[in-house]
């Protein structure tokens, strides 16, 4: 049954996050938000709602292990098994954005993550309202600098949903809102259960099967796309939802609810691995061939992440 609500669960997630996303989306467009600021903004912060929906019910539950093993495995994820995968099935071009602005900012979100955590054990809630301002900051620079481009990176927005009904956007609003709610309740409890079940911590279930498991529909987009020689990936966007992670998903938990460790581990070896990836990906990006992420690139990024796994559960 431990199981089969994490599987119900995940379901649920990417069904509630689907529907989030259109109808947010959708509503945009009534508000005559622009295109730029809809794919910047308001589809980042859809996406990283089933993220927020199981770290806050994790926290308020008492569980705030999976609260922040969903993040840092998320992250790792995102660079490790996504990228690396993707990598592995077709080359992936670096823009000069990635290491001009998009990478240093990753690697200061996840540095603070780090010294938020060492210093008090926890994330209190003005420590929350810090990353969560550092979030609306970035997204200001993010939005400046790209107005000055002539071609703005806008994937995932559906032009079609300019034309969604009020009562439509309302359904699917509810839909969303309903999914996320009731798969982070079975996420969370099949997490906890299969944990016990396994004799192992929530922690190595949340780094490893829901961060996984919520990566899912990216790394399928990514591979289906690089299979039909689409452009696979943007890294931007990968980068970009680690910072929202770090940033929107623990800061908003945070100021609910402060976010206390529970296992030294997170501290000593996740957040660790969350960090050496993260900094990996640059040297990767210029060695030996500049701005190409190369097959033997996205392998090692792959060996990397499978090593990260295994030490999880022999730990």
């Amino acid at each position: 049954m431990s199981i089969a609500f994490i599987l119900i669960g995940l379901i649920l997630l990417v069904v509630g996050g689907e529907f989030l996303v259109r109808a947010s989306v959708a509503l945009s467009f009534k508000l005559n938000v622009s295109r730029m600021v809809i794919g910047l903004t308001v589809v980042s912060f859809a996406t990283s709602a089933p993220e927020l929906l199981v770290s806050l019910q994790a926290a308020l539950s008492g569980f705030s292990d999976i609260s922040l093993g969903n993040v840092i495995g998320s992250n790792i994820a995102n660079l490790g098994l996504v990228l690396g995968i993707t990598a592995i099935i077709s080359s992936i071009a670096v823009d000069r954005e990635f290491y001009r602005f998009n990478w240093p900012a990753m690697m200061i979100f996840s540095i603070a993550l780090y010294y938020f955590l060492s210093t008090g054990g926890n994330i209190s809630r003005l420590e929350g309202v810090i990353l969560f301002v550092g979030l609306i900051l970035f997204l200001f620079l993010l939005i400046r600098r790209s107005r000055r481009k002539t071609e703005i990176a806008v994937e995932g927005i559906d032009d079609s949903l300019k034309d969604t009904s009020n009562f439509k956007m309302i359904i699917w609003l509810l839909i969303g809102g309903v999914s996320l709610w009731g798969g982070s309740e079975l996420l969370v409890d099949g997490a906890v259960d299969l944990a016990t079940m396994l004799g192992v911590s929530e922690r190595v279930i949340s780094v490893t099967m829901i961060a996984i498991g919520t990566s899912v529909p990216e790394l399928a987009a990514s591979v289906i796309a690089a299979l039909k020689k689409e452009k696979a990936l943007s890294l931007g966007n990968l980068i970009g939802s680690n910072i929202f992670n770090i940033a929107s998903v623990l800061g908003i938990t945070a100021m609910i609810q402060p976010i206390y460790i529970q296992s030294d581990q997170i501290l000593t070896n996740d957040i660790f691995w969350m960090i050496g990836v993260a900094f990996a990906i640059a040297p990767l990006a210029f060695l030996p061939k500049k701005f190409l992420f190369s097959r033997y690139k996205g392998a090692i990024l792959f060996v990397s992440y499978v090593i990260f796994t295994c030490l999880a559960f022999l730990g």
